[in-house]
């Protein structure tokens, strides 16, 4: 009797545990700061367009700032189209 109640018990637990979700960087920004909370504890913040600008919001704290690795890179505008109804003939 013991193994199918622990059985069961097994099974509900394991359907009824929520999935964890991933840290992700965000790919807008090309710089991070890893802030630590804890001994293995800590959170990314992808919020800063320069190294300089995340070392000034890292001092004092127990942070440190790092290159997002998935930075998608500044997005550029695309090449403006010359509008050519209104070009003069000679």
């Amino acid at each position: 009797m013991r193994i199918p109640t622990l059985a069961i018990l097994m099974i509900a637990t394991v359907l009824t545990a929520a999935p964890a979700r991933a840290q992700t960087y965000d790919p807008a920004y090309p710089v991070c700061l890893q802030v630590y909370q804890g001994w293995n504890d800590y959170y990314f913040e992808c919020a800063y367009t320069s190294l300089p600008q995340c070392n000034a919001s890292a001092s004092g704290r127990a942070a440190q700032c790092i290159v997002n690795p998935y930075y998608a890179g500044r997005k550029t505008a695309p090449p403006a189209r010359r509008d050519h109804r209104h070009r003069r003939v000679y």
